[in-house]
Order: C-alpha cells, then structure tokens, then sequence
C-alpha cells in the first residue's frame, strides 16, 4: 500500500518579500525630470515669447511639487538606520559637494569667475540640499498631529522672514515642505492603494486633467502681460521673501493660493501619467543621473544666447520641447549612467568609520524616491 506524502516540514524563517516596482511612479518620476529638462530649456525663450513663458509658468505651477511629493511618498518616518544616515551622506551630501565643485570650476573655466560657496548651490543643486534636510526632519514631522497644517504654516510664515533665504536652499526647502510632508502622508495612511489610484483611470478622470492643463496653460498666456508685471516666475521659485518680491502684507494668501494650484495640477499630473509599463519606464529610476547632469549639456546654450530672439516661436519651442525629452532619455541610459555613476553614486569607504556603510549591498532609496536593488 502506497503510503501518502510526508507533509513539508515547518519552516522557522520567512520567505522575505521581493519588492515589485510599481510602474506609475517610475513613469512619473521620468515625466517629472523631462519636466525639469523642459523648464529650464525654455527660459531664454521667455524672454521673447509669450507662448514660451505661458508654458514656462504651467511646468513651474506644480512640476517641482510633484517631484516633492514623490519623494515624500517613499521617504520613512521612522527613527533612521545607521545605513539609511549614511545614504543621505553618500546619495545626497557627497553628489551635492561633487557637482558644487565641477560647477565652480566650470565657471572659472567659462566665465574666468569662481567663487568657491557651498552655502549657496549653484543652479539645480539645491533641491540636494532640500532633499537632505525634508529626510532629517521628517522623522520628527512624523510626531505632530496635524503634521501637514504645521508645514503649510511654516511654508507661508518662511516667506515673511527675510533672513530665509538661499543660503543652503533653506527658503525652497521650506517652501515646498508642504508637498514632501504630504507624499509621506500618502504613504503613511496608504492612501493610493485605499483609493485604488493605481487602476487604470477612467477616461472622463483623464479628459478632465487634460481640459485642466488646457485652461491653466491658456490663462497663462492669455494673461502673460499679467503676470510679467507681478513677476510670478520669482513667486513659483519659493525662493525669496514676499518682501523682496514687493509683494502686500497679505502675500502669504499668494502663496496659500499658489499651493493650492500646485496641489491640483499635481492630481491632474498624477491622473495622466501611464499605469503600465513601457520602454521608458525604467528611466524613471535613474531620475538623478537626468537632473544632475542636464544643466551641463544646456549650459552652452544658456550662456551663449543662442534661444533669445529665437524666431519663429512656432518653429522653436517644439524643437526645445523635442530636445528636452531626447535628453533627459540619452542622459538615463546605461552608457552615460556608467561613466558618471562614481559621481552621482560615490560610494566614498574611507570617509566612514565602518567602511561597510557604503556599500552598495541589498535596497536602496534614490535620492528622488525610486526604491531599487542593485
């Protein structure tokens, strides 16, 4: 007689749990850069086009917010590891001194000026230092209640005080707190899978952010004289202080209003961008590499004044838009992530007393919220 199977022994450990990548925020990681890209590409052309500077304030209305809140999104709350202490170090502080100093060097090289100041980051670089301080205070954002009303009234209160202001990125970082706070939020409460935000959205959800987008770009345009003249750009940077922006007693309303149109059009945002996996999605991983290097490759055409009076506008702003995308694509791509990763992922052993803290070994979190293996 045929004796039945032995059942499996018990097992004492776990199986741990393979992390899979959700494809809607690596599509909205890379979207966000080739927003980036196309922000800063489109700046001389503002100068001269109106149609320029209308898309040029509906990428600035929300496009670093969004960014902000998918960091938060994948940012932790709790006390730090001495690992995850040492990736702020080796993802975000040694990138932010590295590329401080080839940017000094190219300015010496270039303009015959250097002014060695890593208080001050030059260009992109200081949402490094944004990123580097939303991680060290979070954990203590975390052991509020109402921790997200607490850093819109920080964000407004910032800009009332005068002595907030570049220097190591302070006034953007509090600024935008808001939105990296609220990502953690989503997260902490689980709110997209809550919500089932990650199921194809329904087609009137998607016609509705588009018609969105249309509005808000056409008010752009159609009132760009307007906005000239209250110089809302500067008011998008959250980088000076009402007072230095000439603006009333009551401009911390301004900005409340301004986060509120970022809040909305990052939903829109969000809305629009593809849940499936596509070729370009896992770009979307290397969001760094895009960000850190793409102010060098448009350099050239910042300085040389090759964009102001570009004629005609029709011809030129597709072209830059073109030109964005192809670079945020080349510069994700594993030859150009290859020679520059030593870097923008500088793994330095010898600056920690446990050399092992900079390893690469098991999960990381990329700086801009792209949570990855080696």
């Amino acid at each position: 007689m045929t004796q039945p199977p032995a059942p499996p022994a018990p097992t004492t450990g776990t199986t741990p749990k393979v992390k899979r990548r959700v494809p809607l925020w690596d599509n909205a990681r890379f979207a966000c850069v080739v927003l980036v890209v196309l922000g800063h590409a489109t700046q001389r052309l503002t100068y001269d086009s109106d149609v320029a500077l209308g898309l040029y304030l509906l990428v600035y209305a929300f496009h670093m917010p969004a960014f902000a809140i998918i960091s938060g999104y994948f940012s932790k709350s709790d006390a730090p590891s001495r690992r995850q202490m040492a990736r702020v170090m080796t993802d975000i502080v040694a990138p932010y001194v590295i590329f401080e100093a080839l940017w000094t060097l190219t300015k010496w090289l270039v303009e015959g000026r250097a002014n060695p100041n890593f208080t001050e980051p030059s260009w992109t670089l200081w949402f490094l230092l944004a990123l580097a301080i939303f991680r060290l205070i979070l954990p203590y954002l975390a052991l509020l209640r109402w921790p997200l009303l607490w850093t819109v009234v920080i964000s407004i209160a910032a800009g009332y005080w005068s002595n907030v202001d570049s220097t190591l990125s302070l006034s953007r970082t509090l600024g935008l707190l808001p939105f990296f706070t609220l990502g953690w939020w989503l997260a902490h409460h689980d709110v997209v899978a809550r919500l089932r935000l990650l199921q194809r959205r329904r087609l009137w959800v998607r016609v509705g952010a588009l018609a969105l987008f249309a509005l808000t770009g056409f008010i752009a345009w159609f009132f760009v004289d307007t906005w000239r003249a209250v110089n809302l750009r500067e008011w998008l940077f959250y980088d000076e202080s009402y007072a230095d922006l000439g603006g009333p007693w009551w401009s911390g309303a301004v900005r409340l209003a301004l986060m509120a149109i970022a809040l909305v059009l990052s939903v829109a945002f969000f809305a629009l961008v593809p849940r499936g996996t596509y070729w370009w999605s896992h770009f979307g991983q290397y969001t760094m590499y895009v960000y850190l290097l793409h102010s060098f490759v448009l350099y050239p055409f910042r300085e040389s004044g090759v964009l102001r009076d570009a004629e005609p506008t029709w011809l030129w702003l597709p072209a830059v838009i073109v030109l964005s995308v192809v670079i945020a694509l080349a510069l994700a791509t594993k030859p150009v992530r290859t020679v520059f990763r030593p870097l923008i992922e500088p793994r330095p052993a010898w600056l920690f007393a446990d050399p092992a803290l900079a390893g690469r070994e098991g999960h990381r979190n990329d700086p801009t919220g792209s949570r990855r293996s080696r």
